[in-house]
C-alpha cells in the first residue's frame, strides 16, 4: 500500500513537472512542490475568474448608462410633447410615461452610483494582473529555489491577502466606492517577510551590497513618500471628491426632473414644470455621460491601485534593507534592477517614477 501511494505521488509530481516545464528538481521538498503546484492551479483560476467578470461589470457601465440616457431623453421629449398637446388624455398619458420614466432612471441610477461599474472593472482588471503575476512568480520560486513548507505558507497568505483586497461578490464584502479616508490599495500581506527569513542563514560573499546602494536604496525610498504616493493619493482624492458630486447630481436632477414632468399642464406652475421636465433631464444626460462615460470611478480606483503600488515598493524596500547582514539578502545587483525596472528609472531625483 505504502509503494503504491509512493507511486501515485511520483506519478502527480512528473506530471505537474511536465506540465509547468520541468522545472521540478529532485532535492525539493515533494510535498511543499506538490501543495505549490495546487496553489498555482488555483490562482490561475483566480486570474481567469476575474478576468472574466471585469468584461462582464465593464459591460454593465456601457448597458446602463446607455439604457440611461436613452431613457432621459425620451422622458425628457415627452415632457415637452405633453406642454404642447393641450389637455385630454393625450396630455396625461405623456405626462404618466415622462415621470414613470424619470423614477425608473432615479431608481436605475442609485443603484449605479452606489456599485460603480466601471470601478468594478478596474478591480477586477486589477486582481487579473496580480494573480497572473503570482502564478508567474511561484513558477520562479520553485526553479530557484529549494521549497520549504515556509514558502507554501508564504504563498496561501498572498493569495488570501489578494482576495480580501479584490473581492469577487458584490453582496457584503464589495469594497466602499466612496471612503471617508483614501488610502493606497493593499494587496500584500501585512507583515512582508525580512531578506533574511527568506534566506535564511544562507552566506554569499560579495553579494552585490555595498553603503552606496543602501544609501540609494533609502533615497528611492524617500522620494516615494515625499512625492510618488503622495501625488497619486491626492489625485485619488480628487477624483473621489467629483465622483461624489456627480454620484449626488445624477438622481438629484431626474428626481427633480420627474417633480416638474408631474405638473405639466397644471394651471399655476405648468411653464415651471416644463422647464424642470426637459431642462433637467438634458442636465442629467450630461453629468451621467461624465460620471459613467468618464469612468471617473475607474480613475479613482487607477490612482489608488498606483498609490498602493508605490506603497509596496517603499515595504519591500525597508524589509531588504532590516536584514543587517548583507551577505544573507537577496543580491545587491539583482535587487537595485528590480527596482530600476518596477520604477521606470534609477536615480532619485524628482519623481521614482516615470512610467506611472
Amino acid at each position: 500500500m505504502i509503494t503504491t501511494t509512493t507511486s501515485t505521488r511520483r506519478h502527480k509530481l512528473n506530471r505537474n513537472t511536465a506540465r509547468n516545464g520541468g522545472i521540478f528538481k529532485p532535492n525539493t521538498n515533494s510535498k511543499a512542490v506538490e501543495e505549490l503546484y495546487a496553489i498555482m492551479d488555483v490562482v490561475a483560476d483566480r486570474a481567469e475568474m476575474h478576468k472574466n467578470i471585469g468584461a462582464q461589470r465593464d459591460n454593465w457601465n456601457h448597458l446602463l448608462l446607455t439604457s440611461i440616457n436613452g431613457m432621459t431623453a425620451t422622458a425628457a421629449m415627452m415632457a415637452g410633447l405633453a406642454a404642447m398637446s393641450g389637455v385630454g388624455a393625450t396630455l396625461l398619458a405623456l405626462k404618466l410615461s415622462s415621470t414613470l420614466l424619470y423614477v425608473s432612471v432615479t431608481g436605475v441610477l442609485m443603484v449605479m452610483n452606489r456599485i460603480q461599474p466601471s470601478q468594478l472593472a478596474e478591480e477586477q482588471r486589477n486582481a487579473s494582473r496580480l494573480f497572473k503575476q503570482l502564478h508567474e512568480e511561484i513558477k520562479t520560486t520553485i526553479a530557484l529555489r529549494n521549497l520549504t513548507m515556509n514558502d507554501v505558507n508564504e504563498t496561501t497568505e498572498k493569495v488570501l491577502a489578494l482576495d480580501r483586497a479584490y473581492p469577487l461578490p458584490l453582496i457584503g464584502t464589495m469594497l466602499d466606492k466612496f471612503p471617508k479616508n483614501v488610502e493606497p490599495a493593499v494587496w500584500w500581506p501585512q507583515q512582508l517577510k525580512t531578506q533574511q527569513e527568506k534566506f535564511g542563514d544562507r552566506k554569499v560573499k560579495k553579494n552585490g551590497w555595498n553603503k552606496n546602494l543602501e544609501e540609494e536604496m533609502k533615497g528611492v525610498v524617500g522620494v516615494l513618500k515625499r512625492k510618488d504616493s503622495a501625488e497619486y493619493l491626492r489625485l485619488s482624492k480628487m477624483a473621489l471628491k467629483l465622483n461624489k458630486i456627480l454620484a449626488i447630481c445624477g438622481p438629484l436632477l431626474t428626481g427633480l426632473a420627474a417633480v416638474g414632468s408631474a405638473f405639466v399642464g397644471v394651471p399655476w406652475h405648468g411653464s415651471w414644470a416644463v422647464v424642470l421636465g426637459v431642462t433637467f433631464g438634458a442636465l442629467a444626460t450630461v453629468v451621467n455621460t461624465l460620471e459613467h462615460g468618464g469612468q471617473v470611478g475607474m480613475v479613482f480606483e487607477m490612482y489608488r491601485s498606483s498609490a498602493g503600488f508605490f506603497k509596496l515598493m517603499e515595504e519591500t524596500i525597508e524589509s531588504t534593507l532590516k536584514g543587517r547582514e548583507a551577505d544573507r539578502r537577496e543580491n545587491g545587483e539583482v535587487f537595485e534592477t528590480e527596482v530600476a525596472l518596477k520604477l521606470g528609472r534609477k536615480a532619485t531625483e524628482e519623481f521614482a517614477s516615470k512610467l506611472f
